[in-house]
């Protein structure tokens, strides 16, 4: 089957091609590099011909609210209209566990806008629902730090490998279209703020980490279960140690 991989390119998308490349599959890694624009609609209609199934793993540039909508809104309804026009059989897109329950959160606004015009499209559709990704952890720190001081809040987090991320997008794929959410998760949880200190000790960075109820995850209040997924998600296999050791040795 032709798999159309919109953010081919990027971290999650060039494993998923890897993948289904191995199973066989002809996957197109699209991207404004390889000539394909979601933005403006140059090459997707040219990229989509003859495709099974489209797959988008691509994200906004920005995390601002207004210009991750843009971003979602636009490059949806292009992809969409070529996706409609092409036949596809099952349209794909990957987004966040926890983005409905987080609505104070611009970029998680956009990403629901995003499922619900996928939804609403008439296409056969899958929605992939990921936790965190133990590659963006560091980021997440970075993001949460005031001098040599990160305040994260005591809330359950549940994150996973982009390889493991990948793999769960692939079975989707060539899977049967759900017309739902499928969320994927990772094997541990952790106390947010515990999970800082953890990544701090990692990189023996100095920064200390307080507990903090009131801490916003990227501008958004989080409850205790926001992050997590609910009872039947799939769970990856790859714990945080194992990345760990697997990542500092170059695999």
């Amino acid at each position: 089957m032709k798999v159309v991989v919109i953010g081919g390119s990027g971290l999650i998308g060039s494993k998923l091609v890897k993948i289904l490349d191995a199973q066989g599959h002809e996957a197109v890694a699209a991207s404004p590099k390889a000539g394909v624009n979601t933005l403006t609609g140059e090459g997707v209609a040219e990229a989509l011909t003859g495709a099974g199934a489209v797959v988008d793993v691509s994200n906004s540039p920005s995390l601002e609210g207004s210009a991750a909508l843009e971003f979602f809104e636009t490059s949806t309804r292009n992809l969409l209209a070529a996706a409609a026009d092409a036949g596809v059989g099952h349209y794909v897109a990957l987004s966040v566990v926890g983005s409905e329950r987080l609505p104070d959160s611009g970029y998680m606004r956009a990403k629901v806008a995003q499922e619900q015009l996928i939804a609403a499209s008439g296409l056969p559709y899958s929605l992939v629902h990921a936790t965190q990704f133990f590659e963006f952890l560091h980021g997440i720190v970075d993001a949460a730090t005031d001098g040599a001081t990160v305040h994260l809040a005591p809330v359950l987090i549940q994150p996973m490998a982009a390889d493991d991320v990948a793999a769960a997008v692939a079975e989707v794929v060539v899977g049967a279209p759900t017309y739902a959410v499928v969320e994927v998760g990772g094997p541990e949880q952790f106390r947010l703020d515990e999970l800082g200190r953890s990544v701090l000790d990692a990189q023996r960075d100095t920064r200390s980490v307080v507990g903090d109820p009131g801490a916003r995850y990227f501008g958004a209040a989080v409850a205790e279960r926001s992050l997590v997924p609910a009872d039947g998600a799939r769970i990856a296999g790859t714990r945080l140690d194992e990345w760990r050791t697997r990542t500092s040795n170059g695999q």
